[in-house]
């Protein structure tokens, strides 16, 4: 530990609001953030080697180079198809969903040949991230707090198998069992039922449509109750299909790996 330094090492911060805080002279040497709002920071003469980032990146200077617009271009070249998760009109989230319902039926077939073999696979988490089925899980709670809820009006829509994002703030009239163990065809039959309400705003979108606005719903869960552009509550679940694949594929990997 250096002379004069207040020692903190491996602390947990968890929960904490740091909004204009400034660190100075100190080492942050392995540090891990994670669901970390960082809008507006400023990282001033800094030793980033072997650093990891993801996330959303937009407006991201380093050494006076913009490079938000250069890494968007590597990751459209590296994931054929992402670049139509970014539509512009009703035609273009129409396509923009059949690519992932398309995408999305191979990643299945793909679960269900690992759980043929290695029965329970699919509830196991690799790198302490959700496992597939509760990927899944997820993924329907995302349809119905955006689609059913935002863009249809029913303040609680959400299923006793859905699960919220874990930094969401628990509430007694919202489903949580992270621990719950349904089967595959379990999950798969809600996520049909979500999938289907998803393609049936999406079939009945019109340009016009897509420029209006959501009326605001109260009630628990997320999101906050105000009014949202239907382009960003559609954005939101392209984006949420489109992530959560490909962190499931990476993780079907993984755990296929284990089997071979």
């Amino acid at each position: 530990m250096t002379e004069g330094f207040q020692d903190l090492r491996d602390s947990t911060f968890e929960s904490v609001d740091l909004t204009g805080a400034t660190f100075r002279r100190a080492y942050l040497n392995g540090v891990t953030f994670q669901n970390i709002d960082m809008i507006g920071t400023r990282i001033l003469d800094v030793d980033l080697i072997d650093t990891e980032i993801t996330g959303e990146i937009r407006n991201v200077t380093v050494n006076g180079i913009e490079i938000s617009g250069y890494v968007e271009a590597e990751l459209d070249k590296q994931q054929p198809g992402r670049e139509k998760m970014r539509p512009t009109d009703a035609a273009g989230f129409r396509e923009a969903w059949d690519l992932l319902e398309e995408r999305w039926a191979g990643t299945v077939e793909r679960a269900r040949a690992l759980e043929a073999r290695q029965p329970g696979a699919l509830h196991e988490s690799v790198a302490g991230e959700w496992s597939f089925i509760q990927t899944l899980r997820h993924l329907a709670y995302a349809t119905e707090v955006w689609i059913l809820r935002a863009l249809h009006g029913d303040p609680r829509p959400w299923h006793p198998l859905s699960l919220p994002f874990d930094e969401m703030t628990p509430h007694p009239e919202v489903p949580w069992d992270r621990d719950a163990r349904p089967s595959l065809d379990e999950v798969l039959e809600l996520r049909a039922e979500r999938q289907a309400a998803v393609r049936r705003v999406l079939d009945e979108l019109t340009d016009a449509r897509l420029a209006g606005h959501t009326t605001p719903v109260e009630g628990p869960s997320w999101p906050p109750a105000r009014e949202y552009p239907v382009f960003e509550v559609l954005r939101t679940i392209l984006n949420e299909e489109w992530e959560h694949r490909r962190y499931a594929e990476r993780d079907l990997a993984v755990l296929e790996s284990a089997t071979d």
